[in-house]
């Protein structure tokens, strides 16, 4: 199943999640420092969605409270609490 997230206080600008009994398939990161990303999006895949937010969650970007990579397992979580 595909969603769509909007990060909040990072420089992306939305994220779109592919998503298969708890696994992702594909992630594709709008804005935001590309390699990065592209590298984040490479890693996720495969894996299960729990273990993503475990090694994601409170992740900072500088001085931010948050960073893309937090960003992306409050989307992972908030699937969860859909699903």
């Amino acid at each position: 199943m595909t969603y769509e997230y909007t990060p909040r206080g990072v420089c992306s600008r939305k994220m779109i999640l592919e998503v298969e009994d708890g696994v992702i398939t594909d992630l594709k990161v709008e804005g935001g420092c590309n390699g990065n990303l592209q590298g984040i999006s490479s890693l996720v895949k495969g894996m299960k969605i729990d273990e993503v937010i475990e090694r994601l969650s409170g992740i900072r970007c500088g001085s931010k409270p948050t960073s893309c990579p937090a960003q992306l397992a409050e989307a992972l979580k908030q699937i969860k609490a859909e699903n």
